[in-house]
Parts: C-alpha cells; structure tokens; sequence
C-alpha cells in the first residue's frame, strides 16, 4: 500500500454508481487507492446481493438497517451505529436490506488472510 496524502472526502461529488443485486439495487461511490478501497454504498429497499462474497471488509452501519447472512446459516442484524470486520477468505457473506441502509465500507490488502498465524 502507497502512502495516502491528507484529503477530507466531499461524497457528494464521487460519482455513483449502480449494482443489481438479486433484487433491488446498490449505489457505491468510490475511492481507490493502491491496495485500498473506500465506499460509501446504499442499498435500496428490498436489496439481497445477488452473489456470497469471500472479500475482507470494515463496514459501518451509518444509517439504517440490514442483515449479514453467512453461508453457514448465520445471520447478524446490524443497525446504525454498528461495524463488523472480517478478513478475506475467512467468511462466505451476503448483504440483505429490507428497508434500505447506508453503510461505510473499507477494505484492501491488509485484510489477506495472514497464513503464517
């Protein structure tokens, strides 16, 4: 990972951009750095994610509600002002939102699995 300048963040000017899920519809807006990715996403109601993903993350709930199914059947109900973090490979997980939700999410090549733990 490079070194990241000091920036402060207008989202309102990152450019969104829409993802299908199975249903409903998600809206990242992105930052990309070398080996680090920031999002602010919002989910619509009704939104389920139309794959598992295998992906570390830091996420934070800003606004809202969703669920965060495990493939393994477990299901954890986040609500404003929650996180979850998880590294890659560690977690089949899909996001599910009944009524909309708007998260933080970060993630990037700190979160690799580290095999030698």
């Amino acid at each position: 990972m490079s070194n990241i300048p000091f920036q402060s963040i207008d989202w309102s000017k990152i450019e969104k951009t829409e993802h299908q899920g199975e249903t409903g519809i998600a809206y990242w807006q992105t930052l990309q750095f070398a080996g680090l990715r920031v999002r602010l996403v919002e989910y619509s109601a009704g939104y389920v994610a139309d794959h598992w993903c295998q992906k570390g993350h830091i996420l934070h709930c800003l606004d809202g509600e969703f669920s965060s199914e495990l493939e393994n059947g477990e299901v954890f109900f986040l609500t404003k002002g929650m996180s979850y973090i998880v590294s890659d490979d560690l977690s089949s997980h899909r996001s599910i939102s009944k009524s909309g939700v708007k998260l933080l999410i970060i993630d990037g090549d700190f979160l690799k699995l580290d095999e030698h733990q």
